[in-house]
């Protein structure tokens, strides 16, 4: 049987709802925050043991149904020949902005069996590890997040430059574009070789985008990743942050569930995405710093608007916060599986 997780992605009924956490795999652990103590993001890269270890760190604490695998949405780059540093509460930082045609140009398209090879090996060593019904989610960035990051040089919020390269240079911007997509196209077939039984886009500064920006200089290449990924029978999650106005340009350019944020209610964003596909989501992170009465309402408001209907996959509408308590994740996943197991007994046994 697949496991849990791409059963709901399909859309098919299931004994209960799947959950996970974005950045379940990170700062908010200390037995991560031990390892960091000691190697350095990349570092742990390098080291498909290391990597491995991180990934499956909160499944084992939280119990959770999927590991996504501990990786940056820079890490494709890094193998392109992009410079980048991670600045602790900046985010990251690039050496030389890839701002002109010659620049990108410049950038390589290397094998990722090649480049990536220790992340590869983690998701198999992952997959051995867990349970069938438990998933291995793989991760990639978005085309155009990461040409975000890559054009501006460090995170931005009004993404001045790179909204400038998009109008002023609409060639260099989608020469850029397709070189991110073809190497983000092969980066996320080659976790789905190795073991990853779905993987997420994530599109976190989508948000910034008109809807028409959006269809014009953004979806053929998300489409693009999407598409390969369909053809290839991997089930996909499209996630971005701050895209009430956009879940419906983002739904037609693919993926097999819509990630919601906080700032929409889920029946209302399932809507916008469209009944054909699963959404996932999407509990505000912050609510978890608050106390647990508050977590547990929260969390009920999002199942009751969710309605047991199939396609639904439980997380937060963005990733786990630094100051986050361990415990409280390990709480709210008890709730939804206990809740959601018991909402699919008293349903079928009504049915009968």
């Amino acid at each position: 049987m697949d496991p849990l997780l791409v059963r709901a992605a399909r859309r098919e009924p299931v004994e209960r709802t799947p959950v996970w956490f974005m950045r379940q795999a990170g700062r908010s652990l200390p037995e991560y925050r031990a390892i960091r103590e000691r190697h350095s993001f990349f570092d742990v890269n390098r080291s498909a043991e290391l990597t491995a270890e991180v990934t499956l760190q909160p499944v084992r604490r939280h119990g959770v149904d999927a590991a996504v695998m501990f990786a940056d949405i820079m890490t494709p780059v890094v193998a392109m020949g992009v410079g980048v540093e991670l600045v602790e509460g900046v985010g990251p930082v690039i050496a030389e902005p890839v701002r002109t045609s010659a620049a990108v140009e410049r950038l390589r398209s290397p094998d990722p069996h090649e480049t990536l090879g220790p992340v590869l090996e983690a998701i198999g060593i992952v997959r051995r590890e867990l349970s069938p019904e438990r998933a291995v989610v793989g991760f990639c960035g978005a085309p155009f997040t990461v040409a975000g990051y890559l054009v501006e040089g460090k995170p931005s919020r009004e993404f001045a430059a790179t909204k400038r390269l998009m109008y002023d240079e609409p060639r260099v911007w989608h020469a850029l574009l397709e070189r991110l997509a073809d190497g983000f196209v092969e980066y996320a077939l080659a976790q789905a070789q190795a073991g990853a039984d779905a993987v997420q886009l994530f599109d976190s500064w989508v948000g910034v985008l008109s809807p028409a920006d959006y269809c014009e200089f953004v979806a053929p290449w998300s489409a693009r990743v999407l598409t390969a990924l369909r053809e290839a029978g991997v089930p996909t999650i499209h996630f971005g942050t701050g895209n009430a106005t956009l879940l419906g340009v983002m739904a037609e350019a693919g993926g097999d569930v819509m990630g919601l944020d906080w700032r929409i209610p889920l029946d209302e964003g399932w809507a916008l995405a469209g009944a054909d596909r699963g959404v996932q989501g999407n509990l505000d992170p912050a609510v978890l710093l608050g106390p647990w009465e508050r977590v547990e309402s929260a969390a009920r408001d999002v199942l009751a608007r969710a309605g047991g209907r199939p396609g639904h996959i439980f997380n937060l509408g963005h990733g786990v916060l630094p100051a986050t308590d361990p415990d409280v994740l390990g709480r709210l996943c008890e709730l939804v599986r206990a809740e959601t197991a018991r909402e699919r007994f008293h349903a079928s046994g009504t049915a009968a």
